[in-house]
């Protein structure tokens, strides 16, 4: 008698591209992508989106404390412009659904396009709850500029952003980033707020040499970076 085939496990992770420790984290999950022949599903959990968003002016200093500390912790820069605005509202809803958008017309960009929305806000000091300087930050995508600006406000777009959050949720996530190992059964944590990248990469390596040895000749690279 035959049997199901095992599905082969997949990352999830799950971030908001205005969360300062996923900005903090992202040399980490790219590195993780690269090095292992594993999918990396990318759910955009929602920091502070719509009736959720705060006047910068009452948690700019709060920010700054979070962004010294990422700096600190992960080398990654920071340019205060970007929360040195005055009248400003810390809504993370437009690039929620722009991540979520490229999601939808280009699946293997999402990755890398969160990471185009992270630097440009928090390295370049650009204001990306303003949905036209996505005409800017897709150039390098295959997609149309207009089109896309033009979606991130549709509500069949809202609605998929909408339902990334409720899926966080389901997946009992309660703070970004988190990174699991799924295989459609099982869900196993590899990674809850920031950590290095030795350190997540031993945990995944480790998990997936016991429990999928069937595809762990495919999936494991060492650490000095051989597969």
């Amino acid at each position: 008698m035959e049997t199901d085939a095992v599905p082969p496990p997949e990352l999830v992770y799950v971030a908001d591209p205005m969360c300062s420790w996923c900005w903090g984290f992202a040399p980490v999950i790219e590195k993780l992508d690269d090095s292992f022949d594993i999918e990396v599903r990318t759910i955009i959990g929602g920091l502070r989106p719509g009736e959720r968003a705060e006047p910068i002016e009452r948690i700019r200093s709060l920010l700054e404390h979070h962004w010294q500390q990422v700096a600190s912790a992960s080398g990654q820069p920071f340019d205060l412009r970007g929360i040195e605005r005055s009248d400003w509202m810390y809504d993370t809803l437009v690039p929620d659904t722009a991540v979520v958008t490229m999601r939808s017309v280009s699946p293997n960009d999402t990755l890398r396009f969160l990471g185009t929305v992270q630097r440009a806000f928090y390295a370049e000091g650009v204001d990306v709850t303003d949905p036209v300087v996505y005409r800017d930050l897709v150039a390098d995508y295959p997609v149309d500029p207009d089109a896309f600006v033009a979606a991130i406000a549709s509500p069949e777009m809202v609605a998929a952003t909408e339902q990334d959050f409720v899926e966080a949720q389901w997946l009992g996530v309660t703070g970004f980033p988190t990174l699991l190992l799924r295989d459609g059964a099982t869900t196993v944590p590899l990674s809850l707020g920031y950590a290095p990248f030795e350190r997540v990469a031993e945990r995944l390596n480790g998990l997936i040499t016991k429990n999928y040895p069937e595809f762990a000749a495919g999936l494991v690279c060492d650490l000095d970076g051989s597969c």
